[in-house]
């Protein structure tokens, strides 16, 4: 891991479509992103390049919220995304940037995940951490197929 720089890669048993819907769908999108522990509103999401979002994540134990929001700055539809995030607390500065690559391979979807400029008080490897965590919880929303009654 480079300072301040985490990268993740999974192999996805699910479409690109279907896991590129679960970051365009608020409601899916607050379901997988918080990591274990925590859980996410989203105040707004204009799902589109130079839209914008917000969202809290509220620690389930405590109550403690932090918000961050950003702007989406480039997406191709169920191959490409990515974000700028800026938390609204002065202790947490700067803007991050976060990169995400659908790739369609025989067994369903080859995902990466690059964010770079996370605050320097937020130890790297818990940023990585939480990123595991809400992987596995798309993961588990994505890939099973459940059938209409």
């Amino acid at each position: 891991m480079k300072n301040n720089t985490v990268s993740l890669h999974r192999v996805i048993k699910a479409s690109p479509e279907k896991v590129f819907r679960a970051f365009a769908d608020p409601i899916a999108h607050s379901c997988w992103l918080p990591p274990y522990g925590f859980i996410c509103t989203i105040q707004h999401m204009d799902f589109k390049i130079g839209g914008t979002y917000k969202m809290t994540f509220i620690n389930f134990s405590t109550g403690n919220g932090h918000s961050f929001g950003g702007e989406y700055l480039e997406i191709k539809p169920n191959e490409f995304i990515k974000y700028s995030d800026r938390f609204d607390d002065p202790n947490l500065p700067g803007e991050m940037t976060t990169t995400v690559q659908l790739q369609k391979v025989s067994c369903g979807t080859e995902l990466k995940v690059l964010q770079e400029g996370i605050p320097d008080v937020i130890p790297t490897e818990m940023c990585y951490l939480g990123w595991q965590e809400s992987l596995e919880k798309l993961i588990k929303l994505v890939e099973p197929e459940i059938p209409d009654a």
